[in-house]
């Protein structure tokens, strides 16, 4: 097998950077319309709270460097069922990712194109990033670095068009806004949804530890200080430039909601600029589709060698790629597109409780590492005190979307994600448990079926031997000197009419009757022809008769009706009704 090469910095940053930064379209948007004004505000505080989780990431990942992230710290800390829970959240957070990226970039490009189908553009945006990431990471990374840089560039682009805007236009608007009245009913609640809300920003931030084991050495922490980097920059500046051209209420429709950057370009550039950052979000939500399936492969993967899940996943291609886990969450995709009907808004719930109760366990996997693996080498430590902060800050935030209204005509968060999570931990469960089910239905099945199987042998045996008896019964055929040929048709006959594994044949040698050497010869060889039938051959001194046929009868034990003779010629001295039923079988 071809050995794969390790992700550089750059690399690894705009795999798991086109996540994390693709929530520039839609987190300020988001952070507005919960909290107004203040929305730049709690997005510096997300960017706070990552600073905090760069240390617990670079600590977890710095002591056990594998892939798998929450599931891995919590695997080498707790039990096999906890690391599943978190596994089973980050699967969720993945598969929601990967739908709702690729359904919202092909919104983006419909803006562009407006003819194509969104269910048939999404199902070939998923396929085709699958294909790109069984190709090989280091291959699909080439792409990523395009995106990323591209994404970069067109936010720089839009950002410098927005200053000059600005410095002709003044911030007067944004001085308006300020003093808006707070639509929550006050700051702290709208800095509580909005600091909700905005972390989902964050999103992202927890791919690169699912596949660390494709970075070169040293590249994990500087993929972490480069999103928090990336977060901290684009997204309160998106929220200070958004409340510095539009008013409140305009931000907080749903036409600025979905397409915020857009409405920015076009009101700052024009219409040319407003397709580039349409390109951009196109690109940059493919980008996050990409992430998803190589932080699904890694994650998958070290499940699989831990055989949680089947090793069938743990097959390979020439290039490295574990190309059924990929098949495999392809497939989950589509399917969960097209049972949503293209309506993947309603994954949000899934989306956001997965990825934030996984950050949250990250830190608890931290202090377990602290308490219980204490003497384990790491490059860096995080702090008591960051670790609690950032633990409750999720928490917090995690609250804050539960009890969150959903949006009109939709479900709650927390209705969605159980529909989603519960048959998954289901599956989970089942296979980590899966040698006692097999235990408890064995146990059932002989519960079940062992009085059946017995009586089945009782009955069987009770069959066989009458089988037995009945073939046990003799049957006598008398001959003269039959050749060979008259000896197999008796025996035919015997096969196919009776019910007998046993045979006398019989000769009367008084009067001259002499049993040649051939006969005898031909006597072995019907009975090697018919080894079933065993054949016994007698030589009586006694005249062939009614009387020796009575006699036989009696010594033997077998009816006269059980006895054959072939068919008698003219000069034979009986009468048929004289040997008292014996048979014609020839």
């Amino acid at each position: 097998m071809k050995k794969h090469k390790k992700l550089s910095e750059l690399a690894a940053t705009a795999i798991c950077g086109n996540d994390i930064s693709s929530s520039v379209l839609y987190v300020s948007a988001l952070a507005i319309a919960f909290a107004g004004q203040y929305a730049w505000i709690t997005l510096l505080i997300v960017s706070l709270v990552l600073f905090l989780f760069r240390k617990i990431y670079g600590e977890v990942v710095g002591a056990l460097p594998l892939n798998g992230g929450a599931y891995n710290a919590l695997l080498n800390t707790t039990s096999k069922f906890m690391a599943s829970f978190a596994a089973t959240l980050t699967l969720l957070s993945y598969m929601a990712t990967a739908v709702i990226s690729a359904n919202e970039a092909i919104h983006y490009l419909h803006h562009l194109v407006p003819g194509i189908s969104i269910i048939i553009a999404t199902i070939s945006l998923l396929s085709f990033f699958g294909v790109l990431t069984i190709i090989g990471v280091s291959e699909s990374s080439k792409v990523a670095i395009g995106i990323f840089l591209f994404h970069l560039l067109s936010f720089a682009v839009l950002s410098g068009f927005i200053i000059f805007f600005l410095i002709n236009n003044g911030i007067g608007l944004f001085l308006e806004n300020w003093h808006f009245p707070t639509t929550s009913g006050s700051i702290t609640k709208a800095i509580f949804l909005g600091f909700a809300a905005s972390m989902l920003g964050v999103s992202g931030f927890e791919s690169s530890a699912n596949f660390v084991e494709e970075q070169e050495k040293g590249v994990f922490p500087k993929t972490l200080k480069n999103m928090w980097i990336v977060v901290s920059v684009l997204n309160p500046l998106t929220a200070l430039f958004a409340l510095s051209l539009f008013a409140i209420p305009l931000l907080q429709s749903d036409a600025y909601q979905n397409t915020l950057l857009i409405e920015m370009a076009s009101h700052v550039g024009g219409n040319w600029l407003a397709i580039l950052i349409s390109i951009d979000a196109f690109l940059v939500l493919s980008g996050a589709v990409l992430t998803s399936f190589v932080g699904v492969s890694g994650l998958l993967e070290r499940m699989a060698l831990d055989r949680i899940l089947p090793q069938f996943f743990l097959k390979k291609n020439k290039r490295g790629s574990s190309y059924r886990i990929i098949l495999v969450f392809l497939i989950l995709t589509i399917s969960v597109l097209l049972i949503t009907k293209g309506d993947v808004k309603l994954l949000a719930g899934v989306y956001t409780i997965s990825f934030l109760s996984v950050m949250a366990l990250f830190g608890i996997g931290n202090v377990l590492l602290k308490v219980k693996r204490n003497s384990l080498p790491r490059p860096e430590k995080a702090s008591w005190m960051a670790i609690l902060v950032a633990i409750t800050a999720v928490i917090i935030a995690l609250i804050g979307n539960i009890v969150m209204p959903p949006i009109e005509g939709s479900a709650s968060n927390v209705t969605v994600f159980l529909d989603y999570f519960i048959p998954a931990i289901i599956f989970t469960t089942i296979m980590l448990n899966r040698t006692l089910l097999l235990k408890v239905l064995l146990k059932i099945i002989h519960t079940v079926f062992d009085p059946v199987r017995s009586f089945v042998m009782k009955t069987d045996s009770k069959i066989l031997k009458v089988i037995d008896t009945i073939n046990s019964q003799e049957f006598v055929y008398f001959t003269k000197d039959d050749d060979v040929e008259t000896l197999n048709k008796v025996l035919l006959y015997i096969q196919k009419n009776e019910h007998t594994k046993r045979l006398k044949v019989v000769t009367a040698t008084k009067n001259g009757n002499l049993i040649t050497e051939q006969f005898r010869n031909d006597i072995d060889v019907v009975d090697r022809e018919y080894p079933l039938i065993k054949i016994e051959f007698i030589e009586l001194d006694a005249n062939f008769g009614p009387e020796l046929i009575t006699k036989l009868s009696k010594e033997w034990s077998i009816p006269i009706n059980f006895m054959f003779i072939g068919s008698p010629g003219d000069h034979f001295p009986y009468k048929i009704e004289e040997l008292g039923g014996v048979r014609l079988i020839i």
